[in-house]
């Protein structure tokens, strides 16, 4: 019997207290749904074998939850299982990555004592920065892939250690690589060191990587070499940066390679100069010196948008210089500081000495001209559009003729609407954009949607709002396109103010290029106190839409340049045609050919240098003229024209008019031929 004087135990049985087993046991889902229960700890590459040896043999990698890892990591929790082979699109960045570490153990067989230092995956291919007191050269690049080739060759496994930090330390001292130390004391203190092995060579390395040497092949080359301070400080060692690319194939390598060569012979910095197009000096870093045909380039593009914004937006320009307050209101001054310029009066006694920016953007303007008189529900959407000229401040190293330079003209325009009109606003932009790439020929379009980033201004209630909307314009932009556009999305990569639409177009030779944007703001207008009065008389703050179609009309026209190798379609190009002589016999004829071309609205020149045909013909060839007008005394007495067009050897003789008429249908631009063929009236260039 219980002793009833027993006092109770403290200890009461219940649910509570009893603790689940542990399972021994991990489900992982395969692509096909199929659901497997195996062993905790089970890696992926005993999964292949398991199905399969020559799945095994042709695995590299695994994704568990989506991620890329090691094949032979344990596997500790249900996941999603996917096995990686070398086609995999997936698996090219492993290549170079494996490709990378390859790189390096190479040029330290070769010249012992050099130090490694990092060599991360890039697009399009890798980079490895090394220290050594003689820099590389291009003349070393012949050894160094003989001696990669080698080591793909032995197919040593790549095998991952986890290390004490200070054992890691210890033995990057001891092997005098003291860069390898330095990034060993930046790895967060909760993160494991990782050493991956390649045979006896290793390196410091968070992974993943194939499971050996011989899965990158040999469809690699090294590209270019080029100085880099260790960390991008200039108070740092110079470094040597070897850049090198690598694909799963050898015909994808061979693309690849050709399509570097045909991007040089396109680049518009070369063409800028062979055309006379433009020039960059020292005194003016990152602005551009437009030269006559450059700059008719460019105001044909700029035409061409006026017109095709007339009627739908109303063209302004806002001060190029405002006092900082105004970007400190906006937030810029506080978070864009290191990309502005700023100014103030040269004079010493000056009595206003306050600083004032140089505008890196154009929407605070156009929010004090949105304020600028009371506005109602019925003024919505109004749409503010400028060619303005803004500034920013980039590093002299990222440069790059006119896709890069400190002082651009924005096409950008700003819809200020309310919610209801967000989406129809939206998918007019977005016909807008996708018309104007396609008069450029560009068909190869994909439309991205950036979601709410981690840190972002607003309620979560209009970041719904927002998201939902652009959600269904993506949709619907994909179904109006029969699937021709593209769509994506990029979750959390939204500006910190609204969701976002970038629009990333493909030119002749496959290169991608992002160039217009479709942004919400549910931020801008609010902080300088901006609003309209709804239709129950209170006061709203409207949405506001940036949306840029060139983006930079600068980069744009660098783009169309290397888009047409120069070779520009009659109605963009400088000089639409040349009228030139085969003897001085037809001077005169010639003078009246350009003058009646100049009145049918042709951009003509006139070549009567006393020089043989073939000479003439070959020197207007280079410079890429479209249409040459070659006349005579022949042509003279029939009043007749031989015209010869750019990249074709042969000509055609044409009555003067015949001519003339070809020539102006052909340089009429596509947006004026659509309304013609509508019955309207093109709408005029500002």
């Amino acid at each position: 019997m219980p002793d009833n004087n027993t006092p109770p135990s403290s200890f009461q049985f219940g649910l509570a207290n009893l603790k689940p087993v542990e399972s021994l046991n991990v489900t992982l889902t395969f692509p096909d749904g199929a659901r497997r229960e195996f062993a905790k700890g089970i890696t992926g590459l005993e999964i292949a074998k398991g199905i399969s040896p020559s799945l095994a043999k042709r695995t590299v990698a695994m994704a568990l939850d989506g991620v890329v890892t090691d094949l032979n990591d344990p596997i500790d929790q249900d996941a999603r299982l996917e096995l990686i082979n070398r086609d995999d699109p997936r698996a090219l960045e492993l290549i170079r990555h494996d490709a990378a570490h390859v790189l390096a153990e190479a040029v330290q067989m070769l010249w012992p004592g050099t130090q490694v230092t990092i060599g991360p995956v890039i697009e399009n291919g890798f980079y490895y920065d090394f220290f050594r007191n003689e820099p590389f050269t291009l003349d070393d690049f012949a050894a160094i892939e003989k001696k990669m080739r080698e080591i793909i060759a032995r197919d040593k496994p790549f095998t991952k250690d986890v290390w004490d930090r200070e054992k890691t330390k210890q033995v990057f001292r001891d092997k005098g690589e003291a860069f390898k130390v330095e990034l060993v004391d930046a790895i967060p203190g909760d993160e494991p060191i990782k050493i991956y092995y390649q045979g006896d060579w290793f390196d410091l390395c968070r992974g993943p990587h194939m499971t050996s040497t011989g899965k990158i092949g040999n469809a690699f080359k090294l590209m270019k070499v080029a100085g880099a301070y260790w960390r991008g400080d200039s108070n740092n060692p110079m470094l040597t940066r070897i850049y090198g690319t690598a694909f799963a194939k050898q015909e994808d390598l061979d693309a690849y390679l050709k399509q570097i060569e045909e991007a040089e012979k396109r680049d518009h910095r070369k063409l800028g100069r062979e055309l006379d197009l433009f020039h960059f000096q020292e005194e003016g870093p990152g602005v551009v010196f437009w030269h006559a045909k450059g700059w008719t380039l460019f105001q044909a593009l700029v035409a061409y948008m006026r017109r095709r914004l007339a009627g739908d937006y109303d063209e302004v320009n806002a001060p190029q210089i405002l006092d900082k307050s105004l970007w400190e209101t906006s937030g810029h001054w506080n978070w864009y500081r290191e990309n502005m310029f700023a100014a103030q009066s040269a004079g010493d006694e000056a009595e206003d000495k306050r600083w004032f920016v140089l505008k890196p953007m154009n929407c605070p303007g156009h929010v004090q001209l949105f304020k600028h008189g009371l506005k109602s529900y019925r003024d919505l959407p109004l749409r503010l559009a400028e060619f303005g000229l803004v500034h920013r401040y980039e590093p002299s190293g990222a440069m790059h003729g006119l896709m890069r330079v400190r002082g651009f003209t924005q096409d950008d325009a700003h819809v200020f609407c309310t919610e209801e009109q967000l989406a129809e606003e939206c998918l007019k932009i977005n016909d807008l954009i996708l018309s104007t790439y396609s008069d450029f020929g560009f068909g190869d379009i994909v439309v991205k949607l950036s979601t709410r980033p981690e840190k972002r201004v607003g309620t979560d209630e209009s970041w719904d709002h927002a998201e939902r909307v652009m959600a269904t314009v993506l949709r619907e932009i994909e179904s109006k396109s029969g699937g021709r556009i593209k769509t994506a999305i990029n979750p959390g990569e939204g500006a910190f103010y609204g969701p976002k639409f970038e629009y990333v177009l493909r030119d002749a030779i496959g290169r991608d290029w992002q160039c217009g944007t479709t942004q919400v703001d549910l931020n801008l207008p609010g902080l300088f106190g901006a609003f309209y009065i709804d239709a129950d008389g209170s006061k709203k703050t409207p949405i506001m839409v940036h949306r840029a179609i060139c983006g930079s009309m600068e980069r744009f026209t660098g783009i169309l340049i290397e888009h047409f190798a120069g070779h520009f379609p009659l109605w963009l190009a400088p000089v639409q045609a040349v009228v030139t002589t085969i003897t001085s016999e037809g001077d005169e004829y010639a003078k009246e050919v350009a003058a009646a071309a100049r009145r049918a609205g042709l951009r003509v020149e006139i070549d009567l240098r006393n020089e043989k045909i073939n000479y003439k013909v070959r020197e207007h060839s280079l410079a890429k003229i479209p249409a040459l007008l070659v006349v005579g005394k022949k042509e003279a007495e029939a009043h007749t024209v031989s015209i010869r067009r750019l990249g074709s050897e042969g000509q055609t003789v044409m009555s003067l008019e015949e001519a003339l008429q070809m020539l102006v249908e052909e340089a009429t631009p596509p947006d004026v031929k659509r309304a013609l063929a509508a019955g309207e009236q093109p709408n005029a260039t500002a």
